[in-house]
C-alpha cells in the first residue's frame, strides 16, 4: 500500500513542478536572445575564459531581481508603471518608461537585424528586406496569436542554443582553466572589461524583463481566477513559493546556456586567435566543431528562434508600460479590438527597431552595444523597483523579505559600480 502511494506521490510532485514554470521559464528563454548570444560569444572570443566568473556571481543577481518583479505584479496585481502612477511622482513614472522605452526599441533594432542578417548569412539575398519581414512576422503573430501558444512552440526551437553545450564537450577545453575562471573572479580593471561587465550584466539583467515579467504575473493571475496577494496575504506562501522556483530554474537555465556559450567561443574563437567578433559568419564559426557543413544553418536557426521569442518580449514589456501610464486597456490575452493602443505600442516599438536597422547600425556589433544600453540603463530601474518593493502602501504586507531585500540591493549597486566604471574608464 505504502509503495502504491509512493509511487503516485512521485509523478504528482513532478506535474506540481512542472506546473509552476511559466512567466520566469519563458523570461529565462527570451534572456539569452540574439544580443546576449552576441555579447557571450563576444567576450569568450575576447577575454576567452577569463570573465566566466560572471556567469556564477550574476546568477544569484539577476534572479532575486527577477522574483522582485514577479512579486510585485502578484501582490499589487498590477505591473510596475501602473505601481509608479499611482503611488509616485509622474515625472518619476515617465522618466522610468522613457528609459525603457530607449532601451528597447535599440535592443529590438539589434535583434531584428541579428535575425535578418542570420538568414542572409544562410542564403544570401537582402538582409534589410529579411529585417522588415521579421519584423512584421513578429507584429502579426503577436496580434493575432496567443502569446502562450506562440512561446509554447518557439521555446523548443531555442533548444538548438544547447549546441553550444555540445561544442565544450567537442572542443578541447582546458577544464582546470575553464573551471578555476568560473569559481574565482579575475577583476581586471581597464576600458575593455569595463565595457564586457556592463555588456553581460545588461543582457543578464535586463530592464524590458522586470517589466515584462511583473504584467505576466498579472496575466497569470487572471487565468487562473486568483486574487492579488495583498488582499489573501495568509494564503500567500504557496503562489510566492511557485513564483521562486519558476524564476531561479528560468535564470538558472539562462545562464548555464550562457556559461557554456563563453566556453564554446573560448575554445574555439579565442584559440584560434579571433578576438574580435566583426561578422555573422564569425560568429557562427563557434559551432563547426559539431555543426561542420550545417554551422550556419544551425547558428542562423538560433538567432532566429530566440529573437522571435525575444522580440514580442521587448515590444510587450514597452506597451504594458504605456498603457499602463495611460490608462489604456492591456494585456496579451485580450482580443485586438479590446486593447488597440496597446498592440499598436507594440507594433510601433517594433517599426521603430526595423527603422534603426536603416541607419549606418552595424548588426553584430549593434547586438554587443545595446547590452551595454542595457546595463547602463538598468541600475535607476532596479532601484525604483527596489523603492516599490519595500513600500506597504504598495505591498501591504508582503513587502521583500531581508534575504530578498539584500540581494536586491547589492544587484543594484553591483550594477551602479560597473555603470560607473565603464563611464570611469
Amino acid at each position: 500500500m505504502t509503495d502504491r502511494v509512493e509511487s503516485r506521490a512521485l509523478p504528482s510532485k513532478q506535474a506540481g513542478f512542472l506546473k509552476s514554470l511559466g512567466p520566469g521559464l519563458v523570461t529565462g528563454a527570451a534572456d539569452d536572445d540574439p544580443s546576449g548570444i552576441a555579447t557571450y560569444s563576444q567576450v569568450g572570443a575576447q577575454f576567452g575564459y577569463g570573465l566566466a566568473w560572471t556567469m556564477l556571481f550574476s546568477y544569484p543577481l539577476m534572479a532575486v531581481i527577477q522574483a522582485v518583479s514577479a512579486r510585485i505584479g502578484c501582490v499589487t496585481g498590477h505591473g510596475i508603471a501602473h505601481n509608479l502612477r499611482r503611488h509616485y511622482s509622474p515625472w518619476l513614472l515617465r522618466a522610468v518608461v522613457l528609459l525603457l522605452l530607449v532601451a528597447n526599441v535599440i535592443n529590438l533594432g539589434a535583434d531584428l537585424g541579428a535575425m535578418g542578417a542570420a538568414v542572409g548569412l544562410l542564403i544570401g539575398g537582402p538582409e534589410l528586406l529579411y529585417t522588415v519581414l521579421f519584423g512584421v512576422l513578429c507584429i502579426v503573430l503577436e496580434v493575432f496569436l496567443s502569446y502562450a501558444r506562440y512561446a509554447a512552440v518557439l521555446k523548443w526551437a531555442t533548444l538548438s542554443l544547447f549546441a553550444y553545450v555540445g561544442v565544450v564537450f567537442a572542443a578541447q577545453v582546458p577544464w582546470g582553466t575553464a573551471l578555476v575562471s568560473t569559481i574565482v573572479p579575475h577583476l581586471v580593471f581597464d576600458a575593455p572589461h569595463a565595457t564586457a561587465m556592463v555588456a553581460i550584466l545588461g543582457t543578464t539583467i535586463s530592464p524590458y524583463l522586470f517589466f515584462w515579467q511583473a504584467a505576466q504575473e498579472v496575466e497569470e493571475l487572471h487565468r487562473r481566477h486568483v486574487k492579488q496577494l495583498s488582499n489573501t496575504p495568509r494564503k500567500a506562501g504557496a503562489e510566492l513559493m511557485r513564483i521562486r522556483t519558476d524564476t531561479f530554474v528560468g535564470m538558472g537555465i539562462s545562464n548555464l546556456v550562457a556559461l557554456f556559450m563563453i566556453f564554446a567561443t573560448a575554445a574555439t574563437l579565442h584559440a584560434s586567435g579571433v578576438t574580435d567578433i566583426q561578422t555573422s559568419s564569425q560568429a557562427a564559426e563557434a559551432l563547426r566543431p559539431i555543426a561542420g557543413n550545417f554551422t550556419f544553418a544551425l547558428f542562423a536557426l538560433g538567432i532566429v528562434a530566440t529573437g522571435m521569442l525575444a522580440v514580442p518580449v521587448l515590444a510587450g514589456s514597452a506597451a504594458y508600460a504605456i498603457s499602463e501610464m495611460f490608462r489604456w486597456p492591456e494585456g496579451l490575452d485580450r482580443q485586438p479590438r479590446e486593447a488597440k493602443a496597446f498592440y499598436a505600442t507594440i507594433a510601433g516599438a517594433t517599426l521603430a527597431g526595423v527603422a534603426l536597422n536603416f541607419t549606418s547600425l552595424d548588426p553584430v556589433k549593434a547586438l554587443y552595444w545595446s547590452a551595454v544600453v542595457n546595463g547602463v540603463l538598468a541600475a535607476p530601474l532596479m532601484a525604483v523597483m527596489m523603492v516599490i518593493a519595500m513600500n506597504r502602501r504598495v505591498m501591504g504586507h508582503l513587502t521583500l523579505p531581508r534575504p530578498m531585500l539584500v540581494i536586491g540591493w547589492l544587484a543594484t549597486s553591483v550594477m551602479a559600480i560597473a555603470t560607473a566604471t565603464f563611464f570611469w574608464l
